[in-house]
């Protein structure tokens, strides 16, 4: 049989921890990495993120927004970003946070997930606005292929708060707010210990504001955004996810690009030793 995404979740956790370091090159960080904002100033800052991840993190998260700037050269960039990426050994979650149904998301994800594709990722984030159903095709796809999929579900911006927190009206999970009917859809395809298909909570909300409790998501992966940059600290991992903090992807970008190309080795060294501290608590 072969690995399924969560197993080697499982054991990237294990190997390197649970830090993610996000790859966003806004436009006044490649001016502070003195970089060109073009698909060259891209590339270079791709691969000097992917260098300085060597042998201290396991995971890494591009934004593929900055890359789709650029047209072709930003993709190009991407591209050279991700493989460089997969072929070290590291675990790559595309942030493109795609939604649609049918061909049309399968074809996302063919793009994102399949074996050998330009974009190849371990993961993608997904949006499931018209249904986690819609999303049937892309995690077909993800289980044959040994990939991971995180859905959208509690993010932090405070504008999602009504949508997400809403009562859904109907169905089997009428009731429930919209993130916890989305939490116990895609649990319904997962297994024990860890599944394949996590669900985005950031790390700056309260999981009861979203009808949600740490029992909810016991095999579920969590993507995590929020932390240093926007706000959250490692120190409050524990009360923000309880017992499911052991399943999170801990998320830091700005927080450690601002560090610039000289400090951002270091500054993930830091990051990894304090988020270890916050697991040891």
């Amino acid at each position: 049989m072969s690995t399924t995404f969560g197993e080697r979740l499982l054991g990237v956790f294990e190997a390197s921890g649970h830090l993610c370091v996000g790859i966003d090159p806004h436009p006044y960080l490649l001016q502070q990495w003195d970089l060109p904002d073009s698909g060259k100033g891209l590339r270079e800052f791709g691969l000097r993120c992917v260098e300085a991840a060597l042998g201290q993190v396991g995971i890494l998260k591009p934004q593929v927004a900055f890359f789709e700037r650029h047209g072709s050269a930003g993709y190009e960039a991407l591209e050279s970003t991700l493989a460089s990426a997969r072929g070290a050994g590291l675990m790559v979650i595309a942030d493109a946070k795609r939604g649609d149904l049918g061909t049309s998301v399968e074809a996302y994800a063919q793009a994102w997930l399949t074996p050998g594709a330009p974009l190849e990722a371990d993961a993608m984030t997904v949006s499931a606005f018209q249904g986690v159903g819609s999303l049937t095709a892309p995690m077909l796809l993800a289980r044959e292929y040994g990939k991971g999929l995180f859905v959208l579900a509690a993010t932090s911006n405070p504008e999602s708060h009504a949508t997400q927190t809403a009562i859904v009206g109907s169905g089997e999970n009428s009731t429930r707010t919209v993130a916890a009917s989305i939490v116990a859809e895609v649990n319904m395809s997962n297994e024990a210990p860890l599944g394949s298909f996590g669900v985005v909570i950031g790390a700056t909300v309260r999981l009861a504001d979203f009808g949600l409790t740490d029992g909810d998501l016991a095999t579920t992966p969590i993507l995590a955004p929020g932390f240093g940059f926007q706000g959250a600290a490692f120190d409050s991992l524990r009360a923000t996810y309880g017992g499911a903090a052991a399943n999170t992807v801990v998320s830091s970008s700005r927080g450690i690009l601002e560090a610039g190309p000289d400090g951002i080795r270091g500054a993930i060294a830091a990051q990894v030793a304090e988020l270890a501290r916050a697991f040891a608590q």
